[in-house]
This record gives C-alpha cells, structure tokens and sequence, in this order.
C-alpha cells in the first residue's frame, strides 16, 4: 500500500508586501492623493474589513484596486477604529442609573499601533517596484512616515486576509 503525503508549504507563501503609512489625512483624502501619484484607482470597498473582538465589533475601511494588466491587487486599509459600548453605572450612587459611552480603541494589526494605514500590494515581484512606490508615495507632505513592514514580524497576519 503506498503512502500518500501533502506538502502544504506552498500556501504559506507571503506574496505581498505591506507598507505602513503614519498621517494625518483621513482615508478618502489619502486614497485620492495615492490615485494621483500612482498609475492606479482606489475605490472604497464595500467589503470592509471586520474585526470582532470582547467589547464587540468594529469595521476598517478599506480602498481597493485591481490592475488587470500587471495581476496586481492594492488595498488601503484603515489600522485604527474604536468600538462604542453602552455601560450601565455599577454602584449605587448618584449616577447608578446613568448609561454610559465607553469607547475602545481597536487595531487591525495590534503590533503597529502607531500605523494609520497599511498599503497591502499583492503579487509584486521584486522588492526594487516596492522602493520605487514608497519615493512616490513620500511626496506627499501629510505622509509623516513611510515603511515596509517585515512580514515575518506580524503575529497577526490573519486580520490580512480577506
């Protein structure tokens, strides 16, 4: 009887880069300054990218674009968000009935809490395009800092899948 064996190391390939950009802008503004400088065209997604965690659910919002010619997939994506809880007052004092606000703040990769957004390229092949992209995309004078990410250092890498 022979033995049959999977090698499933070919799905443990890591084949995107990702750039963590610190600023300011709101995400529509920084897509829209990404658009111009790049040959591409974010577009906000629908599918935003949801997070569940104890005090409960946020999304992320993320920009999406498809090159059809280089088989190339970008996403901008939001690495801060808060989520919103009501709390009831817990002792007994003036403000025992009064309902609460509290909010938390969530990250789509907890490692990087200082990162804003994260630029995830798909299907690039050599890291020199990667370089080339971060000098363009460093023209832009809200852009305080720009970066690529060892992806190797992620523990959370499954929030990046979608």
């Amino acid at each position: 009887m022979a033995i049959h064996k999977l090698d499933l190391g070919e799905f443990d390939e890591i084949d995107y880069y990702l750039i963590a950009i610190h600023t300011s802008l709101e995400d529509y503004r920084l897509a829209f300054f990404i658009n111009q400088l790049l040959p591409i065209n974010l577009s906000k997604s629908k599918n935003e990218i949801q997070i569940n965690i104890e005090e409960g659910e946020t999304n992320f919002s993320r920009f999406y674009y498809y090159d059809n010619e280089k088989a190339i997939t970008w996403n901008l994506i939001q690495n801060k968000n808060e989520v919103i809880q009501q709390k009831k007052g817990i002792s007994q004092n003036l403000f025992s009935n009064v309902t609460m606000e509290v909010s938390t703040k969530v990250f789509l990769l907890p490692e990087f809490k200082k990162v804003d957004y994260f630029l995830k390229i798909e299907n690039v092949e050599d890291t020199r395009s990667v370089s080339k992209i971060q000098t363009i995309l460093n023209k832009i004078d809200s852009i305080s800092t720009l970066y690529t990410v060892d992806i190797n250092q992620i523990k959370s890498k499954n929030n990046l899948i979608f």
